[in-house]
């Protein structure tokens, strides 16, 4: 099936799309006197969202579409995605893919952020098992969501902790 491995390189893309907007929004940042925490836990984000879309393809040639699973599975990755990208359009430049704070520049309690404190990190646990689910691959679905349960605690903890220091 070409289909899947086409969604996959969709969301690829959008990851590339996501770190030139990262990347424009980090000088942003640095300008301001941004100030950046827990670097040292970035290098397993960048592997483990790696990881995802290589395990999606890897297990999905070994599995077949279901669409009683693969159609709801496809639309909660398109929710995760709006809801994403919702998130970089309230943070506006303040939004990358790091955790860098700018002194002064105020917490943003707009957008989804009135509803939870972090809810790009509901669209990427949802993307995570929704777009493995898509074709099947139950095993990276799984894969996924633990570690990225571990790495969440990591990075949410480091968040709070960088909002508070410089706010």
């Amino acid at each position: 099936m070409l289909a899947y491995p086409i969604l996959i390189a969709a969301v690829a893309a959008e990851r590339v799309a996501e770190l030139v907007v990262s990347q424009r929004n980090l000088s942003w940042s640095r300008r301001r006197g941004g100030v950046e925490f827990g670097a040292g836990h970035y290098p397993a984000m960048v592997v483990l969202h790696t990881g995802l879309l290589a395990g999606c393809l890897l297990e999905a040639a070994h599995r077949e579409f279901l669409p009683a699973l693969g159609w709801p599975m496809l639309a909660l990755v398109i929710a995760a995605q709006a809801l994403r990208w919702w998130c970089i359009a309230t943070l506006g430049p303040q939004w990358n893919t790091r955790v860098v704070v700018v002194p002064d520049a105020g917490r943003v309690t707009a957008g989804p952020y009135r509803l939870l404190p972090h809810p790009n990190y509901v669209a990427v646990a949802v993307e995570g098992v929704a777009l493995p689910l898509v074709h099947t691959a139950w095993i990276t679905a799984l894969t996924f969501t633990v570690l990225n349960a571990a790495l969440l605690r990591t990075r949410i903890r480091c968040e709070n902790r960088a909002l508070e220091a410089l706010t």
